[in-house]
């Protein structure tokens, strides 16, 4: 029998599931074939009502266990369980051995009836059984037996259905917890293979610019030095030349390959244009960009540093500071630029403040800054917001 909780989409049975329903099959026909049997033995009167009534009940079972209706329509089984009940009440009349076939009935009406409507039906059933033993029985015969294995057998049957449900909802809350796990776990997955991705696409650019386009730049610039102190008609003015054209067209190349290494938030605008689409996908607090000075290009490296700057510090902002309002801020200057990033959150110590996690704490942004020879400070205090503000030096090709 597979005694199972409701649910609105049936689940294929498990392998105990289907050996308790034959468990149940077997239970109910062999009652039926020991009572046919007992009559038959033992030469009762009606011993042929009786075998015809087993009969009768055998092959009703055996149509609702074979129609598919049956199980999926809760009116269809309710239809069954009452065509059950007929044949089952029929063979009571003839035959006092038809009480035993209350207890498959137990477990058929909980599985095919809502609860309340199964603990009912199971109730009707036991008194229906002990009527019908009472009927064929003598007074001299009748026992407390005969009230109390009924009641019992429906006190058995209600609770190890209750049982068996509340075993398989906890089965299906950790089967859904598992099937969550495993989703987080591939999405962890995703997550970190993208992050290397774009990790390693940042280490690419920023080799490549600071050791393959620094040194092409300055070779150009030997060369250039190196035509000006020849004089006009110097044979070597043609060669050199020919030089610095062919190390200026691998310095473009190559700043066309830091630009195609650039991170995905930086290769449609620039970076205040990236931070400005950062602000107003912020979750949580209303976020605002603010530009002051003249916008200039930056080193890639540069571009990188700020920008993930200041995705850790607005998601810092997101996650701990309950804050209401954020502002970033980009401001160029003659020979430096500076990235503010303030909130009105709740503040903390800076001495006291943890590392972060996943990279993106305190430590890892005061890292980039300094790389790039910058200056990463932190304002903050309980209950004053926090200020986050770097400052780069300009590089003399920025300036």
């Amino acid at each position: 029998m597979a005694v199972i909780a409701e649910s609105p989409v049936p689940r294929p049975l498990t392998p105990v599931s289907r050996v308790l329903r034959l468990c149940l099959h077997a239970l109910l026909f062999g009652l039926l074939a020991l009572a046919a049997g007992r009559a038959v033995t033992d030469s009762a009167p009606r011993a042929g009502w009786v075998v015809a009534a087993c009969a009768v009940l055998a092959a009703v079972y055996a149509a609702g266990v074979l129609t598919p209706a049956v199980h999926r329509s809760p009116r269809a089984g309710a239809v069954w369980l009452a065509g059950l009940g007929a044949a089952w009440a029929g063979l009571l009349v003839v035959s006092p051995d038809g009480l035993w076939i209350a207890f498959p009935l137990y477990f058929l009406e909980l599985h095919l009836l809502r609860l309340r409507w199964g603990v009912a039906a199971v109730a009707v059933t036991a008194c229906a059984a002990i009527g019908g033993f009472l009927a064929h029985a003598q007074s001299s015969a009748v026992s407390p037996g005969a009230f109390l294995g009924p009641l019992l057998g429906g006190a058995v049957a209600v609770a190890t259905v209750l049982g068996y449900q509340a075993l398989y909802r906890e089965s299906e809350r950790r089967r859904e917890l598992i099937e969550e796990l495993i989703a987080t776990r591939a999405e962890l997955a995703a997550a970190e293979r993208d992050a290397g991705i774009l990790a390693e696409r940042e280490r690419l650019a920023r080799e490549i610019h600071d050791t393959l386009a620094q040194g092409l730049s300055s070779i150009q610039l030997l060369l250039r030095a190196a035509e000006r102190s020849l004089p006009q008609d110097a044979p070597a003015l043609e060669h050199i030349g020919r030089a610095r054209e062919a190390a200026q067209e691998n310095l473009a190349e190559a700043r066309r390959f830091v630009r195609a290494l650039t991170p995905p938030d930086l290769e449609h605008g620039s970076l205040a244009a990236a931070l400005e689409r950062l602000c107003t996908a912020a979750p949580g607090p209303r976020a605002r960009f603010c530009l002051s000075g003249a916008p200039r290009v930056l080193p890639t490296p540069y571009e990188v540093a700020l920008l993930r700057i200041a995705q850790s510090a607005l998601a810092n902002v997101v996650r701990h500071a309950r804050a209401d309002r954020a502002e970033i801020t980009l401001t160029f200057m003659d020979a430096s630029v500076t990235l503010d990033i303030v909130d009105d959150g709740t503040g903390f110590d800076p001495s006291c403040a943890p590392g972060g996690e996943g990279g993106f704490g305190l430590p890892a942004m005061r890292s980039r800054a300094e790389t790039l020879g910058g200056l990463f400070t932190v304002e903050s205090a309980p209950g004053q917001g926090t200020a986050v503000a770097v400052t780069l030096p300009l590089p003399l090709e920025a300036s």
